[in-house]
């Protein structure tokens, strides 16, 4: 399946209706989960995903999942929430646990990717630090250079960034084409540039436990 950013960014992907265990989740994750899935032979895990630019407007993404939920649990053995909270100040935690779904723990993918308690020790000292993951990288325009305006007004650029220090560049891959695109991102935005290889992070291990909970499941 090749997936296009613009597409998981907009509009999402929708459910293959297959398997056991529906992952509704972040279209800025969709493909590292399929990654897991593929390495991991999990068919009965199947994926939706909503849309990604829905991380532009937090406030939305409780409404989305809990949509996404109510509209195909029915078909599943179980649901579970590929998101962190995201932004949402706890509103998504709540959601999940009046729906009676699990979801991935951490405040956003930048803590998971690193690793929640390796996000945590460093956070007092990172706090200056903008966080790009592959797909951000990918969609660094659609997701920061134009909503900031930064495409009609760039003398903003400052304004915006000037109390940031370094881009951390949180790669999930080897990819050289897209370290060099990252590190011209923090060029633009005037930062100095660290990549930082984090893989999957703690999102295999939870899709790990996910998956091995139903494996057995008929």
């Amino acid at each position: 399946m090749r997936l296009d950013d613009r597409t998981l960014t907009e509009e999402g992907l929708a459910p293959a209706r297959a398997g056991r265990v529906l992952l509704i989740a972040c279209g800025a994750l969709a493909h590292e989960i399929l990654a897991l899935k593929r390495a991991n032979g999990w068919e009965h895990l199947d994926l939706q995903c909503l849309p990604a630019k829905l991380h532009l407007w937090p406030d939305r993404i409780v409404t989305a999942v809990e949509e996404a939920v109510r509209t195909h649990r029915a078909g599943y053995d179980e649901v579970f929430v590929v998101y962190a909270d995201c932004g949402t100040g706890g509103a998504l935690q709540e959601k999940c646990l009046e729906l009676g779904v699990g979801m991935v723990e951490g405040p956003h993918c930048y803590s998971f990717f690193e690793g929640n308690a390796a996000f945590a020790a460093t956070a007092e000292t990172e706090f200056t630090a903008f966080y790009l993951t592959d797909f951000l990288v990918r969609q660094f325009d659609a997701f920061v250079w134009r909503p900031m305006g930064l495409d009609r007004h760039p003398e903003l650029r400052d304004m915006y960034f000037g109390n940031y220090t370094k881009l951390v560049y949180q790669a999930q891959t080897e990819d050289p084409a897209l370290d060099l695109k990252a590190a011209e991102c923090a060029a633009r935005l005037g930062l100095a540039y660290e990549r930082r290889f984090t893989g999957y992070g703690d999102l295999a291990p939870v899709l790990a436990g996910v998956a091995e909970g139903f494996s057995g499941a008929e």
